[in-house]
């Protein structure tokens, strides 16, 4: 079992900064997997924003490049998304993924709701 903790969601106006926190626990071995956050927003499928791989090697979707960076804690298990210039459409439900194999895992999600 996988348990991820996201926290660091909230509302925010636009062009505003936060920063998304995941830690994960459980029958891991965190170093070694790649790490990312997904988001929903409502109406739309839920779509991969960003991740980082076992050597900090990190991808983004384009709309968020240049404006989120991901980040990873191993000491810690902990996978971070700093999030600036935030605009309207990235409100959503962001989810802290766990690349593993055969399955993935997600944590609850927490809401980022960004106001105009």
């Amino acid at each position: 079992q996988v348990q991820l903790v996201e926290s660091g969601g909230g509302l925010v106006q636009a062009g505003g900064s936060l920063t998304l926190s995941c830690v994960a626990s459980g029958s891991i071995i965190f170093s070694i997997n790649t790490m990312g956050w997904d988001r929903q927003a409502p109406g739309k499928q839920r779509e991969l924003v960003a991740a980082i791989n076992s050597v900090g090697r990190t991808s983004y979707a384009d709309s968020v490049k240049g404006r989120f960076t991901i980040s990873r804690d191993n000491a810690k298990n902990t996978v971070s998304l700093q999030m600036n210039s935030l605009k309207p459409e990235d409100t959503a439900v962001y989810y802290c993924r766990y690349f593993r194999v055969g399955s993935d895992y997600w944590g609850q999600g927490t809401q980022v709701t960004v106001s105009s």
